[in-house]
């Protein structure tokens, strides 16, 4: 498993919120990734849905907020895992994103305010909408 940060034995050290980002595309995980951890926020890295789902699954870690690809290998998409998610951990809110212009109408009942974050994007940009969905409660 290539899982980055997976441990989040010192979650109660800091208030900070835990992004997993799903991506897997490995420089977008990345960048997209120290961003946010340059932002202040613990993040979680997985390379597709099964790896998501191990995070997810694990009962030693909190994850605030779920951000997607929609498009991977494997046996789940990001539309999968936004699924297992709302069934699974309704409390925890998801953000999709994708490069194909028709996941916008598939993502809408899925996503954290019917939001797609459309690729390519600004990490600057993903960060202030993480941060008003944190700060919204949902």
């Amino acid at each position: 498993m290539n899982v980055r940060n997976f441990n989040n034995s010192d979650r109660e050290s800091t208030a900070a919120p835990t992004i997993l980002v799903v991506d897997d595309e490995v420089l977008i995980r990345m960048v997209v990734g120290d961003y946010l951890r340059d932002c202040g926020y613990r993040v979680i890295e997985a390379g597709d849905g099964d790896e998501a789902l191990a995070v997810l699954s694990a009962p030693d870690v909190t994850v605030d907020v779920l951000f997607s690809d929609v498009q991977m290998p494997g046996a789940v998409d990001g539309f999968g895992l936004a699924r297992w998610v709302r069934r699974e951990r309704p409390g925890v809110p998801v953000v999709l994103t994708s490069g194909v212009a028709r996941a916008r109408d598939a993502a809408e009942a899925l996503c954290a305010d019917n939001v797609l974050v459309e690729k390519p994007y600004d990490a600057v940009d993903v960060e202030r909408r993480l941060r008003r969905l944190l700060s919204s409660g949902r």
